[in-house]
């Protein structure tokens, strides 16, 4: 693991073990935004057999961890000994797991508790449940839930039994569901990979933010909440899409704090009626410009994707000062390739990020202005 140990904890201090899940591809981002969001975080490494997950120490608290934005879900996890969950049951073992719930519940408090395991519903687990309930007060709700309590074979290691692991989800919710997220538009990009293209973009104050093909917002919602921009502007030519985006920066709390955003609706391809329609918002040239641009299955189409990222590129280098960075979240993997060969004299590529979600796999490009 590139990444050293920060800070070391006194002696004394609680160490809890945590496993941060994400969406294959963005390991790196994230562990770039662990050093910056948890720098005490110790042995951090790669969870052995997967390629979503990371495991670390933290000592103290555990609130830290919901200020990670590309992490998918983080987890206290509990190490048993046993060859079998029935002896989750003796007072020992069930300790630490009601205090990994506690630890979980003084995150964000949950009034219901479920469990993801093979033989949730049989009588060991029943038996179990009522443990915890007793222990913690929350109602065992098998299909909704809110703290999940998830429990899975040890790694083996020789010929010893491999024991289990007890995970317990830390908050209520994933970390990457949001709050701010009020309008559910169609196709809206996935918020953690919104906040991976946001960190991959970098995060100065002084910057000048342009979203282009806004649709609802994502981009542009991620960026501000990571940190202060100078200005900011989203561009879609859809007003549904802009009442969304509005709707959500809203929810963000992002519109009632200086510099508010602007919404503008516009043609992101024409690079001479974008930069009309932004220079006076915009207070200048872009340093920063993020785009998430249709795919063809909710919004545009396929065979309409050259067309858009070829305006798109040359819009976004019209609104762009010198030295602009941009950051496209596409799915028209081989368009964009091209494109980016055919606007070499405007934007030099700096890196590529395959991010898997869902099925689907898209790439976050991010290139500078030339």
């Amino acid at each position: 693991m590139p990444r050293p140990d920060r800070t070391r904890a006194s002696a004394a201090s609680p160490v809890t073990r945590v496993e941060l899940t994400y969406l294959p591809g963005l390991r790196e981002v994230l562990l770039d935004e662990v050093a910056q969001v948890l720098p005490g975080a110790r042995d951090v490494h790669d969870v052995p057999d997967r390629d979503d997950a990371l495991a670390l120490t933290l000592p103290g608290a555990l609130a830290g961890v919901t200020a990670l934005r590309t992490a998918v879900a983080a987890w206290v996890v509990v190490h048993l000994d046993v060859p079998r969950p029935r002896s989750f049951s003796s007072p020992e073992h069930l300790r630490r797991v009601v205090d990994a719930m506690y630890a979980s519940l003084r995150v964000g408090g949950s009034s219901s508790f479920r469990f993801e395991a093979a033989g949730a519903d049989s009588a060991t687990f029943l038996r179990l449940a009522d443990l915890l309930r007793e222990a913690t007060g929350l109602l065992h709700d098998p299909a909704g839930g809110d703290l999940v309590v998830r429990v899975r074979r040890g790694r083996r290691t020789g010929d010893a039994d491999p024991g289990w692991d007890v995970l317990v989800r830390v908050g209520p919710r994933p970390l990457s569901a949001r709050t701010w997220r009020v309008a559910d538009f169609p196709g809206a990009a996935n918020a953690t990979i919104a906040a991976a293209v946001a960190l991959l973009a970098g995060l100065r104050d002084e910057d000048r933010v342009v979203n282009l093909m806004a649709g609802s917002g994502t981009l542009l919602v991620e960026r501000l909440l990571a940190g202060p921009a100078a200005a900011s502007v989203a561009v879609d030519l859809d007003a549904d899409a802009l009442a969304a985006a509005r709707s959500n920066l809203e929810a963000a709390r992002l519109l009632a704090r200086p510099p508010r955003p602007v919404l503008v609706q516009a043609d992101a391809t024409d690079p001479e009626a974008l930069a009309a329609a932004v220079a006076e918002p915009l207070g200048g040239l872009a340093d920063v410009v993020l785009a998430d641009p249709p795919w063809g299955t909710l919004h545009g189409s396929h065979a309409d994707a050259p067309r858009v990222h070829a305006g798109l590129l040359r819009a976004a280098h019209a609104v762009a000062a010198p030295g602009a960075r941009l950051v496209v979240l596409t799915h028209e993997v081989k368009v964009m390739e091209r494109v980016v060969r055919e606007t070499a004299d405007l934007w030099a590529p700096r890196s590529v990020t395959r991010v898997f979600a869902k099925g689907h796999h898209p790439r976050i490009h991010v290139l500078d202005r030339v």
